[in-house]
């Protein structure tokens, strides 16, 4: 149904890194800018990817609806790439998701359906499941279980961090939400060099790989609430816990030190890098992802204080 072999997909990927020094520990983290993508986060590249594949082998008809449960920037990649591709699309989004999210993806001509996730996205997956029985036109991309998620990781974005990045790589540090870029870019980089130590990173309030019950916390689009089938795949070394609040603190630094202008995960994953590299013997550089833009969090706590200061502002 690809009304063009050339569109917005073919923005996707070659994502710049950026060096960021931190004087106070006197480290150097490499940031994979994935938030330079169209949609603005690193999940372009998996909805690029899997709806091609789809394409190739015969599965995507013109009548099709590409159909997937999302915590935000997924389902705004599957939007940008179905629609512009000339597919319907619809995304399962949690009610606690950002209304930004609701609002891009509605903007980029994907449909919006809420569904009350308490945390646990199980309850939407299922969803999306009883839909596509009921429904032969449904296609799910699965991307909590698609092995193409870390195929499109190992082959792109984990090769690109190789070719751009000085020197061998010792670390890199990464959130998990699928886990598909923890398993392809680690396969990437400890291919590369058997010595390279791939740490998880996943929320102080939701240390699923501690065995913790998880309950909330304000790192959209990490530790969905379960473990997903694709972190067996994941060549993971170890793993930090991250608090909220590290998160959200380490993000406004990228912003007014950096002027990266990014979503909490990154930040998390910044502290993370940070922390384990001070903890770990890590022979060669550092490095991490910037997942996704900052627009699609002004409505949370990332943007609280900011809102407020304009605020005091506007009454002095």
């Amino acid at each position: 149904m690809t009304k063009s072999s050339v569109g917005v997909w073919s923005l996707i990927g070659n994502t710049p890194v950026l060096p960021l020094y931190f004087a106070e520990s006197d480290q150097t983290i490499w940031v994979k800018c994935e938030f330079m993508n169209p949609s603005g986060s690193i999940k372009d590249r998996i909805a690029a990817y899997i709806i091609e594949d789809a394409e190739r082998r015969g599965i995507l008809k013109p009548d099709s609806i590409i159909v997937e449960c999302s915590s935000g920037n997924t389902g705004i990649a599957f939007a940008m790439v179905g629609v512009a591709k000339g597919y319907r699309v619809q995304i399962l989004l949690s009610e606690g998701a950002s209304f930004e999210r609701r609002w891009l993806i509605r903007q980029l001509g994907g449909e919006v359906v809420l569904f009350d996730s308490d945390g646990n996205y199980t309850t939407g997956i299922n969803i999306t499941r009883q839909m596509a029985e009921n429904d032969p036109r449904i296609f799910l991309p699965r991307q909590f279980e698609n092995e193409l998620n870390v195929e499109d990781h190992l082959t792109t974005t984990g090769q690109e961090i190789l070719k751009q990045v000085e020197g061998p790589i010792g670390l890199f540090v990464s959130g998990y939400g699928t886990g598909g870029t923890l398993a392809g870019v680690g396969k990437a980089l400890k291919t590369a060099n058997p010595n390279c130590k791939v740490w998880a990173m996943e929320p102080a309030e939701a240390a699923i790989l501690d065995d913790e019950m998880p309950c909330c916390h304000r790192i959209e689009g990490v530790a969905d609430g379960f473990m997903p089938d694709l972190m067996k795949y994941a060549p993971v070394d170890g793993h930090t816990k991250v608090s909220s609040n590290d998160a959200l603190a380490m993000t406004k630094r990228l912003g007014r030190e950096f002027g990266l202008l990014v979503g909490t995960s990154s930040g998390a994953n910044v502290v993370a890098a940070l922390r384990v590299a001070q903890e770990q013997k890590v022979e060669g550089a550092i490095v991490t992802i910037l997942c996704d833009r900052a627009e699609r969090y002004y409505s949370t706590a990332l943007f609280r204080e900011t809102a407020c200061e304009d605020k005091k502002a506007n009454l002095s």
